[in-house]
């Protein structure tokens, strides 16, 4: 029995919950535990990796003939083409809709082969490819996402089936038609717990064989009949700074906050030393793309100097004012995730130094949060789908996602350079090209922020050391994470019994 942080109460790959590693769906490609490095992607439902036309405006893969749902029906590119077709369609309004811009149609040319047409060159497509695969009779005909019998009765070629769900408790059997070969651990029952403090002492209880803590609180567990574990990922938390606001939008703001902030103390405070500082977006797993000297150093007084030139006066309660306006923001940050109050807290503190009054708001439901995106700042996670640099920054960072109270770009960021940099590195299949196009990108980005990004967080998971079975390997995760598919979890199908 394993206890998460947040409901497992839908189920439908269109959500964009059953990505990467779900124990339920299969993707066409799967991610590819590494030890370090760059993520890899391997086939899946795939046969082999997909192949592209000259421009990256055609995709074709080929499936599997061995794989059947978990309603015993075989799976076919019939189903692939309208999980993606659906995917795009209006008719289902689905929460993954803006991740799939760039697929114009998906078409099976026969029982095994997949055609995916482009309305652009797009070199990252295969970074689209994780997405589970569903039915075609379960999406037909197409009704909105939020209607669909999927969100509880979910059908897919995964190991694990679901058994019942529910807002607190959700429990999975190994399905016996697995195509990847029995499923060791047979039975998996999730408990929602929301509050981090309440899951830490039911863990500590017995109550759970894991569960995911925030970084400060895993040293509960040291010393103890537990196992504290934690996954890299290219999760970057920051402040997003609305740009149409008159303080935290203005230039010299950004530039002084960036250096305002001790990331590395950040890191060992707050993340407990679970964590790497970081200035961008940009995860240092990505070699190849990865500028190292594209960094904000730690240097306060360069920050006051730069508010002094550009007009910041301290007034006489030590905060700045320019034309007679206050440096002066608020900022929110989502109250049930200690975490974010944290580094809220810390941010404000590093803000006061240099004369800038950050008022904390700390709100407990997204609903709440995504209205005022672009008008109030937010302590703001990256990194949702992190396997590729466009996938992971496209929707962050380019200016064509400008819509108040969108969770796409949701400072309402707009730099030229930027957009078309993203641009290069999305449309060209020449990897070298790319590498600078991304470098590039990062070396403008310095001068002209969106966040202040504070860190790369690793995901810490605890589990019991008596459970009787081993096999995990750490993983790169992303963003969105937890027992469900991540953590020691992710790879049960590989356990063995200790």
């Amino acid at each position: 029995m394993l206890s998460d942080g947040y409901d497992t109460a839908t189920w439908n790959p269109l959500n964009g919950d059953s990505d990467y590693t779900s124990k339920v769906y299969d993707g066409l490609l799967r991610i590819e535990a590494g030890t370090g490095g760059e993520p890899t992607f391997v086939p899946n439902l795939a046969a082999a990796m997909p192949v592209s036309n000259a421009d990256a405006t055609e995709w074709t893969v080929t499936l599997r003939d061995d794989v059947t749902f978990q309603d015993g029906s075989p799976l076919t590119a019939a189903d692939v083409a309208a999980t993606y077709d659906t995917a795009i369609d209006p008719a289902a309004a689905a929460p993954v809709a803006s991740m799939y811009d760039m697929l114009d149609d998906a078409e099976a040319t026969d029982e095994r082969t997949v055609v995916f047409s482009l309305t652009e060159p797009y070199a990252a497509f295969p970074s689209k490819l994780l997405m589970g695969i569903a039915p075609a009779s379960a999406l037909d005909p197409v009704v909105p996402v939020e209607e669909s019998p999927l969100n509880t009765a979910p059908i897919g070629t995964g190991p694990y089936r679901l058994v019942s769900t529910g807002p607190e408790r959700t429990v999975l059997q190994a399905y016996d038609g697995y195509w990847g070969g029995p499923v060791p651990i047979t039975d998996l029952t999730i408990v929602s717990v929301p509050d981090d403090n309440t899951r830490v002492q039911r863990m500590l209880a017995g109550d759970f064989d894991g569960t995911v803590v925030p970084p400060q609180l895993a040293e509960a567990f040291e010393g103890n009949e537990f196992d504290v574990v934690a996954n890299p990922s290219a999760d970057w938390r920051s402040v997003v700074l609305p740009m149409r606001d008159p303080v935290a939008g203005d230039p010299a703001v950004r530039q002084a906050l960036n250096r305002a902030v001790d990331r590395d103390a950040i890191v060992q405070t707050v993340l407990a030393g679970y964590g790497t500082a970081a200035s961008t977006p940009f995860s240092p797993v990505f070699a190849t793309f990865y500028d190292q000297a594209a960094e904000f150093s730690f240097d306060p007084d360069e920050a006051r100097r730069i508010l002094d030139e550009a007009g910041w006066v301290v007034g006489t309660d030590g905060i700045r004012v320019k034309d007679g306006r206050r440096a002066e923001f608020t900022l929110m940050y989502y109250a049930p995730e200690t975490l974010r109050r944290d580094l809220a807290t810390a941010f404000a503190g590093s803000a006061l130094d240099i004369g800038i009054s950050v008022r904390l708001d700390g709100i407990g439901s997204w609903d709440d949060i995504a209205p005022r995106l672009g008008t109030d700042a937010a302590v703001w996670g990256g990194g949702d789908t992190p396997y590729d640099p466009d996938s992971n920054l496209y929707r962050m960072l380019s200016s064509t996602f400008d819509e108040a109270g969108s969770f796409d770009n949701p400072g309402q960021y707009a730099d030229p350079a930027v957009d078309g940099l993203l641009e290069q590195g999305r449309t060209t299949l020449d990897p070298a090209a790319r590498a600078e196009a991304y470098q590039q990108l990062q070396r403008q980005y310095l001068q002209d922020p969106a966040f202040v990004v504070m860190a790369f967080i690793d995901h810490v998971y605890v589990m019991r050391t008596d459970t009787g079975w081993t096999g995990w390997t750490p993983v790169l995760e992303p963003h969105a994470h937890g027992v469900v598919s991540w953590g020691p979890w992710w790879n049960l199908t590989e356990w063995t019994p200790a």
